[in-house]
């Protein structure tokens, strides 16, 4: 019997990113059309065959988070449907995950209930790159592959050869990411000390571990507002450190982010594609690395059955 084939289709969310996986892979872009109805409603068709074919949909459910989402959960219908043979989800960034505990009563847990969408929707695997708690992955009850973003930062500052680095985690649940990165490019490691009193909003109260004459890099899973590496690059300055960067996995930048960004203290700020910058986020400040290698390389290897950790370790 011959070898399934697999086919990559996206959404509307990040083509760019699914562009750029499929020209890596040497294959072309699945024929999907995605249009609405009058009222909004999303309307999907399928171009081609996926019958018995391994199918993967690149679709990370950032901004707008409501509508990625029913794209991504109506392609997987029309996917399932259509007797695909395997479906995997491919979420660059998932959206939601933010709320995966209960911190009041009457909280939802909304990064559990995307979890149950996108399986009922006839997802068969998820893949996604630094989840905002580890422990979502626990919520799914199919397979999940967890790829990490260090990586790919570690390599980026290791080839610009700065000396006497120290990397930051913004805050104490960050820690694991940071040790990780430090360990990568041979740094000292610190960790700012921080509270929330609402969302989007932080203060930070002390800063754990040495900065004087430091280049301190500043590691998070997540930029959204970026009032946490803004404030706390200026708070590093004033206790020592000599310049500092920043680096993250997502690049959300909503609401005042890109204006503080520009007025802040940081050298440069490096994020990767998993989320689309557009026209108006694009300064020079910011660097955009592109996962799409690491997520091109994930897929051959669920395709052909081989460990996925092993891009990593």
């Amino acid at each position: 019997m011959a070898a399934k084939e697999f086919k990559i289709f996206c959404g509307n969310a990040n083509r760019p990113l699914a562009q750029e996986i499929v020209d890596y892979l040497g294959v072309p872009l699945g024929d999907a059309k995605i249009k609405r109805f009058r009222d909004g409603e999303i309307s999907i068709v399928i171009d081609e065959s996926v019958r018995g074919s391994d199918i993967y949909v690149v679709q990370p459910t950032c901004f707008p988070t409501n509508d990625n989402i029913m794209e991504l959960l109506i392609m997987i219908d029309a996917m399932r449907r259509a007797s695909a043979r395997r479906i995997t989800a491919v979420m660059p960034y998932y959206g939601y995950a933010r709320q995966e505990r209960k911190s009041r009563a009457r909280d939802p847990i909304t990064a559990k209930l995307m979890a149950n969408l996108i399986t009922t929707a006839g997802a068969d695997r998820v893949v996604t790159m630094d989840l905002h708690a580890p422990a979502i992955q626990g919520f799914f009850d199919i397979p999940l592959d967890h790829l990490p973003g260090v990586p790919i930062l570690a390599e980026y500052f290791r080839e610009k050869g700065l000396g006497n680095l120290c990397v930051v985690s913004p805050d104490l649940g960050g820690v694991t990411r940071a040790r990780n990165l430090a360990e990568r490019i041979g740094a000292s490691l610190a960790i700012i000390d921080k509270r929330r009193p609402e969302p989007n909003v932080s203060e930070i109260m002390n800063v754990i571990g040495e900065l004087k004459g430091k280049t301190v890099i500043m590691i998070d899973d997540i930029i959204d507002t970026a009032g946490t590496i803004t404030q706390g690059a200026q708070a590093l300055l004033e206790r020592g450190a000599k310049e500092v960067y920043a680096c993250c996995t997502h690049a959300v930048l909503s609401g005042p982010a890109i204006e503080r960004l520009e007025n802040s203290v940081l050298q440069e700020v490096v994020v990767t594609n998993t989320i689309p910058l557009g026209q108006e986020k694009t300064i020079p400040r910011i660097k955009v690395l592109s996962v799409a290698p690491l997520l091109g390389e994930a897929i051959v290897r669920i395709h052909e059955d081989l460990s996925v950790s092993k891009l990593f370790s």
